[in-house]
């Protein structure tokens, strides 16, 4: 890890985050950026195509590795790069066929019919399997054990159905044909690990450690976000019926799960997802025009999940140093410091190298 001083003490505080051990100041993701440039930038092409854009394994990594040199990895923050083909490639290894964009990957609709659909299958010889797989084993070679490259954003169950379905065509499923969405969940369930564990072989330390894509977290074993932002859309009860067995298995088959909350819409099944004693931890994504991680408005549900005695992920906006030490104070005397994972913006350095001060006095 030749961008991270102290990866060594990083990997023993990411292990007691997840334990909820901590006892000096809270997991913190610090990225500063560096006064002055390094000389040694590499010179990198602009991407000519969007699909480019995800797939140009090298290019990406000298674009990161230029990152690295220009940026400085303080307190818990560690230097790991996403190599997605969107978020839930699981679907296009499965018969949809990527749109790529500049900002996005989309996918396109690929089951007509639940009633007649065949079964979905491992296909180890499909085109995008083997691309993106290929793409990983390359990006952990390139990377020369300098940074991480995380495990791709796969996704899961109903959010994969949803994309290959259609998120109409999925809701008007659920009333019609709610046993056969059970069905294929259920070979979802099997086939994301068909799919998960090539991709942890690939990227697994030595002793088996791993990092997950898109919310930086590091762990001890077998590691990943879990999600379903399609429940935006369901009931509680639909929750429970359709999404919270799945949860359950793939909590079990991994040793840290985290699982990404996406919006106020999904605050609704915060209950049910508190029950899942597998499950770790929390993340909370507000959703665009809402208030941002810190603010008071959420704090009734990071209360729910503080009490469940799970971990929490709380993203912090802003550059001003008074404001993002005054609001972290806050949420430690709120929550303690065992389970409480701060993300910051990136930022300077001076800001950056004052706020982890304030951090080492448990933001007294």
């Amino acid at each position: 890890m030749r961008f991270k001083e102290n990866w060594t003490e990083t990997k023993e505080r990411f292990a007691a985050w997840w334990k909820r051990s901590l006892t000096d100041r809270p997991l913190m993701r610090l990225v500063a950026r560096r006064k002055t440039l390094p000389d040694d930038l590499e010179p990198v092409d602009e991407f000519e195509t969007p699909r480019e854009r995800y797939t140009d394994v090298d290019g990406l990594v000298k674009m990161f590795r230029n990152y690295c040199k220009s940026h400085t990895f303080m307190a818990e923050s560690f230097p790991n790069l996403d190599l997605n083909l969107g978020a839930g490639s699981l679907a296009i290894y499965l018969g949809s066929d990527p749109i790529f964009s500049w900002d996005t990957v989309w996918f396109k609709e690929c089951m007509d019919d639940l009633e007649s659909c065949e079964d979905l299958k491992f296909d180890p010889e499909n085109y995008w399997w083997k691309t993106h797989l290929d793409m990983i084993k390359r990006g952990r070679a390139l990377s020369r054990n300098e940074f991480l490259i995380n495990i791709p954003d796969l996704v899961e169950g109903l959010d994969i159905l949803s994309a290959m379905r259609g998120p109409q065509n999925l809701c008007y499923d659920l009333m019609d044909v709610p046993e056969r969405v059970k069905y294929f969940v259920e070979q979802l369930d099997d086939l994301y690990f068909k799919y998960y564990d090539p991709m942890y072989d690939a990227l697994k330390d030595d002793e088996g450690a791993s990092s997950f894509t898109a919310f930086h977290v590091w762990g001890p074993g077998r590691t990943a976000k879990l999600q379903c932002d399609f429940s935006a859309m369901i009931s509680p009860g639909q929750f429970r019926d359709f999404v919270v067995p799945s949860l359950r298995k793939q909590c079990r088959m991994l040793d840290f799960s985290i699982f990404h909350l996406d919006g106020p819409e999904c605050i609704k099944h915060v209950d049910a997802l508190m029950e899942i004693e597998e499950l770790h931890a929390l993340q909370w994504t507000p959703g665009v025009a809402n208030p941002p991680g810190q603010d008071e408005v959420w704090y009734p549900l990071y209360d729910k999940v503080h009490e469940a005695g799970k971990g929490l992920w709380i993203f912090i906006e802003g550059q001003n140093i008074h404001d993002l030490v005054e609001c972290s104070k806050k949420l430690v005397r709120r929550y303690g410091i065992s389970g409480l994972y701060l993300l910051y913006e990136e930022m300077d350095q001076e800001v950056a190298e004052e706020l982890l001060r304030s951090a080492g006095r448990k933001f007294l």
